[in-house]
């Protein structure tokens, strides 16, 4: 199934919501195929293409 997926972020796991094959990186704006999907904040609901993605989101949330 094409398209962007819908995801629950769960803590070392995420559950498909609505199939796709894959999801936006919230830091970068690029696709990351839920076989590669291994960043994201469970906090925020947000995937992240790499971890310097998501440490850059770690970092802008904190200052908020």
């Amino acid at each position: 199934m094409g398209g962007e997926a819908k995801i629950k972020y769960l803590d070392g796991d995420f559950d498909v919501i609505l199939p796709g094959n894959h999801v936006i990186c919230a830091v970068t704006g690029q696709p990351i195929s839920l076989e590669d999907l291994r960043y994201w904040s469970v906090d925020r609901q947000e995937a992240y293409a790499d971890a310097d993605a998501s440490m850059q989101a770690e970092i802008a949330n904190r200052s908020k």
